[in-house]
């Protein structure tokens, strides 16, 4: 059985990502770095995680692989930053509060090692998300 462990998952947006949007959405860069979730170093040694490999996030709104990557910004343990974008989308609250955003900030998720899985290419999202 794989380790897991629990995080507390705050989205935002990153350098990176703002750099990368030049490029176009459909890009390999942009998937690099909007398909990906930040940790603290001793997070990813707890549950056994390199940097590069495979993640699940779960959350009680859903789940979505990404790639794990030690954090840029200082990040306390049970932590994890995950930059806007359709991959965060599977694990955020749809749900606005009458407010017109989600939350996109303090959502309870779990972290599991998920070597043998696949990210998701946006186009592979966008059929997903055409389906519901």
């Amino acid at each position: 059985m794989s380790k897991s462990i629990k995080v507390n998952l705050i989205t935002g947006r990153s350098l990176a990502q703002g750099r990368t949007k030049e490029l176009g959405k459909l890009s390999e860069e942009y998937l690099n770095t909007v398909a990906v979730c930040e940790f603290n170093p001793d997070d990813l040694k707890k549950v056994g995680i390199s940097p590069g490999q495979n993640v699940k996030i779960v959350t009680n709104f859903g789940d979505v692989i990404v790639k794990a990557i030690e954090a840029k910004q200082l990040l306390e343990s049970g932590v994890a930053f995950m930059p806007y974008g359709p991959w965060a989308e599977f694990v955020i609250n749809p749900e606005t509060h009458g407010t017109g955003m989600p939350s996109y900030k303090g959502i309870e998720a779990t972290i599991e090692p998920a070597q043998n899985e696949k990210v998701l290419t946006i186009e592979e999202i966008v059929k997903i998300l055409l389906r519901k």
